[in-house]
């Protein structure tokens, strides 16, 4: 817990400009106005300092009192303060900005930041609506409740489709024998059988030790072994260890030092050095079918653009752009939808996300027309050389007025019950066909989108908001990306927002979480491969381990047609070459 001394902002701040000291090397101190103490905060003295000379205090302390762990526990609380300190000086920070760097962001649907149980304010233009009668809910509207979402509650037995089946017969009865509690009636089969599911634990990679028997000549000294059991290969580890490894390390984010921990722990050790090495020699393996990928991504109708930040330790010289030299590493995701079958790519390096797409596009097939680009407005998605029809992220633009919810509460509420509206209306469009869809939304979206930029333009217009203001940042935004925030209205396809890849990085995301970085560029394009084919083939339905499995199984066959092995027809080739379990 931050100290509540610490974040009021008229006890303690660090300048950006250079330390105030006297002659002495010591800091100054002012004593804080009266009027700007905040409510709860005691008045102290407040130090003007750098961060670097505190830093030099918490070294002296540790040469002297301090020992590595308490040093190190202290200059994170200094870093902590200092990043904090530097936001509040930013222009549009607002309380809702830091608690979500310091939480993290919280639900940003519309009943959650205004919610519905608290009198809403009204909205510019409406009429309040009549207030409900007090008292007990009539029978009637209790009964009405909304159903329950499908999928809500326990998983039935379907859905454990990847474990073992076992039918077992009647001990006594079978279709058509007497029934034994009448003596006219016959038993038949029921069309669906009781089931039980019983879920065991089980150690992430077992293993199975096999002690062959040996037998020597006391003459020739020959010795024979017996032979061993059929199935037995000649590796140590097979390639559904080295699929299992791969899926918790980079579909689940398990560091290879705690799952070699987990192993150890379980009396099957599983060093992590080995991990690395398995994974290393399987993403060879694997590289064909990657390929494969990003070429298919290439020639989707509608592609979803986004990147992160990524570490990486060890990495080549700088790269130079112009006069810049860019000093970043970042991963970009890229959701690709070709057809009914869907492609996912991480690309991790130099490179921004614009500058990846325009490398994948490279591969696209000259009679195919441009694709939709869906991305956010940030100029690192378009850096590269693009011939696309770009669309911008509505969620985007809608997240800038969540920020300043609180300040411009009746505005807000406004444009947010604008835009929920409009995703309704996508959500009924599902099942239809381009065409329908966009139909759909020119008819029912269209005018609520016109009337919120009458809206938006009118609060310019009678200076009912001042441009500078955190509410007249968000408006600017919304107007000056319209077109491209309304591509949905004009185009067949055209999504609304970037959801489904800021989804697809969260895989990139939890890396950076429990891993912090990768060593090398080499090692972060194992990642790449591996999270590419993980989150592809769950894109498209399919169990991922599985997959992995069959393009190590069989790569001398991937690497002379991987467009065979896709995730969706992978099953068909199997089948097809008599290979399929």
């Amino acid at each position: 817990m931050i100290d509540m001394q610490l974040v009021c902002i008229n006890q303690l701040y660090f300048s950006g400009s250079p330390a105030r000291v006297d002659d002495m090397g010591r800091s100054r101190q002012r004593k804080p106005h009266p009027s700007t103490a905040l409510p709860g905060c005691v008045p102290v003295e407040v130090q003007e300092m750098e961060l670097d000379t505190l830093y030099g205090y918490v070294a002296k302390a540790q040469r002297e009192l301090l020992n590595d762990a308490e040093a190190k526990a202290l200059h994170a609380s200094l870093q902590t303060l200092g990043v904090l300190m530097e936001e509040l000086k930013r222009k549009g920070t607002t309380l809702r900005r830091l608690q979500a760097m310091l939480f993290g962001s919280s639900s940003e649907k519309t009943d959650d930041v205004f919610p519905p149980t608290a009198p809403e304010p009204s909205v510019p233009g409406n009429t309040p609506e009549p207030e409900a009668p007090v008292g007990p809910e009539p029978a009637e509207e209790k009964a009405d409740e909304k159903p329950k979402a499908k999928g809500h509650g326990r998983n039935p037995a379907s859905c454990y489709h990847g474990a073992e089946q076992v039918q077992v017969p009647h001990p006594d009865l079978s279709a058509g024998d007497s029934c034994p509690e009448c003596p006219k009636g016959k038993v038949y089969p029921m069309a669906e059988p009781a089931v039980l599911v019983r879920v065991v634990g089980m150690s992430p990679l077992s293993a199975k030790v096999v002690e062959l028997d040996r037998l020597r000549c006391n003459c020739c000294g020959e010795v024979f072994k017996a032979p061993a059991p059929e199935g037995m290969g000649e590796e140590k580890y097979d390639e559904t260890a080295t699929s299992m490894i791969s899926m918790l390390r980079y579909g689940a984010g398990t560091p290879f030092y705690r799952l070699a921990k987990l192993q150890a722990g379980l009396g099957i050790p599983l060093p992590a050095g080995t991990q690395w090495k398995l994974a290393l020699e399987a993403a060879g393996l694997l590289e064909p079918a990657f390929q494969e990928l990003i070429t298919w991504a290439a020639q989707g109708d509608v592609i979803y653009q986004d990147d992160t930040t990524m570490k990486v330790l060890s990495r080549p010289d700088l790269m130079t752009r112009g006069t810049k030299q860019r000093k970043g590493v970042y991963t970009s995701g890229l959701i690709s939808k070709a057809g009914e079958n869907w492609v996912a790519l991480f690309l991790t390096g130099m490179n921004h996300a614009g500058e990846n797409l325009a490398e994948v596009l490279r591969r696209r097939k000259g009679e195919l027309g441009r694709p939709i680009q869906m991305c956010d407005a940030a100029a690192a998605n378009t850096a590269g050389d693009l011939d696309t029809i770009v669309a911008h992220c509505l969620a985007h633009a809608r997240r800038r007025f969540v920020d300043v919810a609180e300040d411009f509460p009746e505005e807000c509420l406004h444009l947010l019950e604008s835009l929920r509206e409009v995703y309704r209306n996508d959500a009924e469009t599902k099942g239809m066909s381009p065409p329908e869809r966009l139909r759909f939304h020119q008819e029912h979206s269209r005018p609520v989108m016109e009337r919120l930029r009458a809206w938006l333009q009118e609060q310019f217009d009678q200076k009912r908001v001042e441009p500078n203001s955190g509410l007249g940042s968000a408006i600017a935004y919304m107007l000056k990306h319209w077109e491209r925030l309304t591509l949905f209205l004009r185009v067949p396809e055209a999504p609304l927002d970037t959801n489904k890849v800021e989804g697809s990085l969260k895989r990139a995301i939890l890396h950076r979480k429990n891993s912090l970085f990768y060593k090398t560029l080499n090692g972060a394009h194992v990642g790449d491969v591996f999270m590419s084919l993980i989150h592809s083939a769950e894109l498209n339905k399919v169990n991922p381990f599985e997959y992995l499995v069959a393009l190590q199984r069989y790569h001398a066959l991937v690497e002379e047609n991987p467009e065979e092995w896709m995730p969706w027809n992978y099953a068909d080739t199997l089948a097809g070459i008599g290979l399929a379990g």
